[in-house]
Formats: structure tokens, sequence, C-alpha cells
């Protein structure tokens, strides 16, 4: 049955509590953020039923747009609360290519016309969902139907490293920032995208900075939302300094509020009000970037400071189209990946000096190579090198544009050319964790993989809460090292945070081959069959990124194993 859950409940002998956030079991107690407790308590008021991401994302996300991580992520997050195994599920299991099942038993205090305690589904139970198209002979006999569903989404671990490193070259102490997500306080939701561009802009601003340690963008958004003090986030994240902040527009006219809170006392260290026009915003942005600069005392390079008086654009129009198509992107889906493309190309209409506008409509057309959404991938590739060429050209000083061109350089096998490329960006901003994440992986593709997994350990340091790419990094290095229980555990990881990444599940297949655990691999690779018809042995061998040949033919040969078509 179905019941809206306002009180408490039970999920087996777990205690839910939804107004205190709470899950108690005798002495044991676990605290969930909102959103996951909204996400478990809708689970619950559909016991038994499979609930689709689309649902999740229409009542519990309210119809905002939100990355594919999103919603694993905060299921990932039960699971761990919970102690349950994605594996061997007793609570939730996930249904591949359909939802989320509630499968342990649910039951309610005793409700006023005394029904007494309602039993919603028996423990245990998984619903009849199985893979369209999926061969009765790979299902294996013996095993139960929720480890069977279960195996495509392993329980994550999560990788937190033991600190951020807090040190300069010089082993100098550096102060360390995070910038939580600015708050919209407009009634406009499309405003939205106006907070999430001031609250970027100003963390890669801060991280062109040396003498300064910046948590990056994606550990900050995780707090988006939450009501935590800047002490917790303090200790989470074991930094000394954060920046809060909030945005109002009325008409053309907008009211930003900034404070820099000490982590460790709770006290502000510097706090501002601004009133201006909205056209003003990016030199708003600039104000508060030098404002903490000041506040925290840190010394600049003059390459520094010319580096921040370039702008990405100063037209608002261009950037507010920027700003969606960044949304759009990052749901990770043929048809999300299109709408971006459109935005980016609207924004470089209005601005076609927008350098970040061509990097990130490069990205778009590597990202139809990589998963087989174009019918010209060559031509695709080569489009996408000039675009990257172009945004760099036209932005220097901005790291996102040396990531789009070593991304692209990647993905056509010039690894030298991608490293140099990655590594400028680094060079603008020591602090930006995606650009360490690529330069990884570049070194990952070709051979260097104790390098690789050093550069990945940098990056996760400055992005605790990393996206499942970072993951991917870590599976090619031990694969390429041998080490292919590693491997599996780490791409276990990156395939549990998205679901449908092709790439994860190919290296997951093979990594299984070497391993011995043929089952394993012969189901992997019919899971990317239905994800994408079009991964087969030839796409593949096309595609594949090794520079080793040696390797590359190992790769294939293990896919082959796997049961991959030709």
């Amino acid at each position: 049955m179905n019941k809206q859950l306002h009180t408490e409940f039970f999920i087996d002998d777990w205690r839910v509590s939804p107004a205190e956030g709470l899950l108690t079991r005798g002495n044991e107690t676990e605290r969930l953020e909102p959103k996951a407790m909204e996400v478990l308590a809708y689970l619950a008021s559909h016991p038994g039923e499979v609930v689709t991401r689309e649902a999740l994302e229409r009542d519990v996300w309210h119809g905002a747009l939100v990355g594919y991580d999103a919603v694993t992520s905060t299921v990932i997050k039960l699971r761990k609360a919970l102690q349950d195994n994605a594996r061997q599920p007793r609570y939730i299991a996930t249904i591949p290519k359909k939802g989320y099942q509630l499968i342990a038993s649910i039951t309610y205090p005793e409700d006023d016309d005394n029904e007494g305690p309602v039993a919603a589904v028996s423990h245990g139970t998984v619903g009849n969902v199985q893979q369209a198209g999926q061969p009765h002979s790979k299902q294996r006999a013996g095993l139960p139907i929720a480890a069977l569903t279960g195996v495509v989404i392993l329980l994550m671990v999560w990788l937190w490293p033991s600190e951020p490193t807090l040190r300069s070259e010089n082993n100098i102490a550096l102060p360390s920032i995070v910038v939580l997500p600015f708050e919209n306080l407009g009634d406009n939701p499309k405003q939205e995208y106006l907070a999430d561009g001031i609250t970027e802009d100003i963390i890669t601003d801060l991280s062109r900075i040396s003498n300064l340690l910046v948590i990056a963008s994606n550990t900050s958004s995780q707090y988006k939302g939450r009501q935590v003090t800047p002490e917790k986030v303090g200790t989470d994240l074991n930094i000394e300094y954060v920046l809060k902040g909030s945005i109002r527009q009325l008409g053309d006219e907008i009211r930003v509020n900034a404070q820099l809170v000490n982590a460790k006392t709770g006290f502000n260290t510097w706090a501002q009000r601004y009133d201006r026009k909205v056209i003003e915003v990016f030199a708003v942005q600039d104000e508060v970037t030098h404002s903490i600069v000041e506040a925290l005392a840190v010394k600049m390079t003059n390459q520094e400071k010319q580096r921040l008086a370039q702008k990405a654009t100063n037209n608002l129009r261009a950037y507010d189209f920027f700003q969606e198509g960044q949304r759009l992107f990052k749901s990770y889906t043929k048809e999300t990946n299109e709408q971006a493309r459109a935005m980016y190309r609207k924004a470089i209409e209005l601005d076609p000096g927008y350098g970040r506008a061509y990097g990130a409509l490069a990205v778009t057309l590597v990202h139809d190579y990589q998963r087989g959404w174009t019918d010209s991938p060559i031509e695709t590739l080569n489009r996408a090198l000039l675009l990257a060429e172009q945004a760099v050209t036209l932005d220097n000083a901005t790291p996102q544009t040396y990531w789009a061109l070593g991304f692209v350089y990647l993905w056509r096998k010039e690894y030298d050319k991608a490293e140099r490329a990655t590594a400028q960006s680094i060079s603008i901003a020591p602090n930006y964790a995606d650009g360490y994440g690529l330069l990884s992986l570049v070194n990952s593709y070709h051979g260097q993989a104790e390098k690789a997994i050093e550069l990945n350990n940098k990056a996760i340091s400055l992005n605790p809460y990393y996206t499942f790419e970072y993951l991917i990094s870590y599976g090619v290095a031990y694969y390429t090292m041998g080490d292919y229980d590693a491997a599996i555990a780490k791409l276990e990881q990156a395939q549990d945070r998205n679901e449908n990444a092709a790439q994860v599940k190919l290296l997951l297949a093979a990594s299984y081959v070497k391993a011995g655990r043929l089952g394993d691999a012969e189901w992997t690779a019919t899971q990317l069959q239905i994800l994408n018809p079009a991964a087969t042995m030839t796409s593949i061998e096309k595609t594949t990124i090794f520079s080793n040949p040696e390797l590359k033919r190992t790769f294939l040969v293990d896919l082959h194993k796997a049961g991959l078509p030709e």
C-alpha cells in the first residue's frame, strides 16, 4: 500500500524519524541529510514498487535539473546509513535501467482508526523486473533474484583522503577555503543559474591563486540546500575558512550578501552587502574575490593578478545561456548533451569572444564521439579540436579552456599534446582539481600508472566529493599495472555513481575477465549492450585510447572473452 509518511515509521528494525532526520536501531543512530530522508520517505511510500529516476527527480527534486550523480549518490548514502549492500540488498534494490525498489518490510505506528501496524512489503522481495533482451543463459543458477539485479550497482566505499595537502612547495602552511553554493533568495527558480554561476566563478578565480588552497566546486555543491554550520563544513573538509552568500534579484536590481567565516571559531573574518544593477554582477564577483584575498593576506604574483583581471564574458545573456548549458550537460544523456550544445551556441552568438563556451561546445562533441552518438566520428573529433583551439585563442587565462583542449587531444590519441594542454590548466589554476584528474587519466592511458595514481590522489584532496570520472583513472591505472582486484574495486564504485557510463562497463568487463570472473564479465557486457547496442568490438577498437598497442590488443581480447559482439 502507498502511504504518505508524515510521522515515524519502521524499515525492518530501523526506526525512521523524518522530522528529526534520524535512523535508530538499538544503540545505533544515523543522521540523514534532508534530501536523503526525502528519498527514503518517498521509496517507503511506494513499498515494493519500482520507483524511476524520473519520479524521484519530479517529486523529490521537484523538477529541478540535477546531474545523474545526484540521485545515485543519495541512494548510496541511504545504503551506507542502512548498512545495506547493493550486490545482495536487504533494503534498497537497484533495478537496472528502471529505478529503485524498497524491498524491506515497512510498518507504521498504530493509526487513530485502530487499523494497527501495517506491513507494506515483505522483507527481501524484489519486483519481477527483468532487463529487456537479457538472455536466459546469462542468469547464474542458484543466485537469488535480488543478487542478480543488484550486480550492476555495487556498494560504493567513500574514498576520503586523510586530509587535503595544506602546505606549499616551501612547506609553508596555506590558508584553505571552501565556497559554499550561494543561496537564491528570489522567487524565480530560473534565477538559480545566477547563484550557481557566481559560486563557480568565485571558485575558479580563487583556484588561480597559488598561495591558497581551494576546495573544488563539485565538493562545494554537495552542501547546496543543506543547513550546515561553517564549523561543521570546516570539520568535514579540514579547511579553515568558509565563504557563504546569497543573491536576490528584483527586476534589474540585485543584492548580494557574502560572509567569510573562520570555520574554527565561527566568527566572521569579513562580510559585505552589494546592492547593484544586475549587469554589474561580474564586478561584484571581482570585488568578493579581491576582498577574500585581502582578508586572508594572500600574496599574488603579477601573472595571477593579470589573469584575475580577465573575465570570461561581460555579456549577461551569454552568461545565462552558458550556465544553462552547464546544468544540462551534467545530466549525461544524449538529449541533454544536444540541448547543452544548443545553449553554448546561443552564448557564442551573443558573445563571439566567449572562450569557455567554445571549449564546452568542444567537450559535448567528444562525448558524442565517446558514446557513439555520431555517424561521423572523425569529423566530430576534428570539429571538436577546432573549437577547443579557438577557446584557448580567445581565453588563455581560464583553466577550463585548456582542460577542454587537453580532453580533445586525449581522445584524438595525441597524448603529449593532451598532457601539455592539461598541465597548462593547472599552471593557470594550481587548485584546479579537474585539471589534476584529467592529467591523471592521460597518464593512465599512456602507460604511466604510478604517476596517474599520484595525480589522482592530488585531485581528490582538492575535491573529496569527486565524480565517477576520477575513479575511471584509478581503474585504468590498476588495469595496466595488472592489479585487477584493485581495478574492479574502483570501477565498481564508478559504476555505482553512474549506471550509464559505458566507459566504466568496458573497463570493468575486461578487468573481470582478467580476475577470472567470467560470469560477472558476461553480465557486464550484456548490460553494456542494453545501454548502448552500438558498442561492438569493431566500434570499441576504433575508439579505445590505450597508447600501448599490446595493452590495447589485450584489452580487446578481454572484451571478446566477455562476450562483446563483433
